[in-house]
């Protein structure tokens, strides 16, 4: 566990900015609940999970290009030394997340949830985060291991979340530095984008889906199969 207090800082500064950016919205960007709206409005979609298919589908293709991002203004304003272009990618993907969430019926204003979309969008790291504080997540993060986090360490699964992805950001990096080589880079950095982005997508789903036939309790959306009985 790192006692750096200076390292505990980047941890909760980096969990704010990416959920206050990625939920809120960031310059041109919508959030994620505007985002989440443009699917939940369209009745051509067969159910929430074709909604998730298609939206997961548009996101990765949006994390392949994430260079147009970083030139929209708004990334000069990370209070972390994380460049531009993996700051963009983490707020698209908290984002995507965030939509997956809202199509599920979820509050987006929900504390838990928004530690489970910082969960989604960490990772094998997020589990790194949950060990450091001695809460049991098992091979891979689940609804109900989430669902048993104690209310009052959520602030501080946030912080060691940040602080993961702040530890591996350099590793990103590493893997990112063909981008110094033109077309190849570009290629080799948005592959990796794509690859993690289709990832995060499907632990969202992991995390947020409803089980067959189910509601969300104090969700802000009826399941399809609940208003279906409601209007027999």
């Amino acid at each position: 566990m790192n006692d750096d207090p200076r390292t505990d800082v980047s941890g909760s500064s980096l969990a704010n900015y990416l959920l206050e950016k990625g939920l809120d919205g960031l310059g041109p960007i919508s959030g994620a609940a505007s985002l989440a709206s443009e699917y939940l409005i369209d009745e051509s979609y067969a159910n929430d999970d074709a909604r998730v298919a298609a939206l997961t589908k548009w996101e990765t293709a949006k994390n392949f290009t994430t260079g147009f991002v970083t030139g929209l203004g708004g990334f000069v304003t990370l209070p972390l030394a994380v460049p531009s272009a993996l700051a963009a990618s983490w707020v698209l993907q908290a984002r995507m997340v965030g939509a997956i969430a809202r199509i599920y019926g979820h509050d987006l204003d929900d504390a838990r949830v928004r530690t489970k979309i910082l969960l989604a969008l960490a990772g094998d790291v997020a589990k790194d985060a949950m060990k450091d504080l001695g809460l049991k997540s098992g091979d891979r993060l689940t609804q109900r291991a989430v669902d048993q986090i104690p209310g009052r360490a959520l602030v501080e699964v946030n912080k060691r979340i940040g602080t993961q992805l702040f530890a591996k950001a350099g590793q990103r990096i590493a893997l990112r530095f063909p981008r110094a080589v033109p077309v190849f880079g570009g290629v080799v950095g948005g592959s990796l984008d794509a690859v993690v982005c289709r990832k995060v997508a499907r632990t969202a789903k992991m995390l947020f889906r409803p089980p067959a036939g189910g509601v969300i309790e104090g969700g802000v959306r009826l399941a399809p199969e609940r208003k279906a009985r409601d209007r027999r």
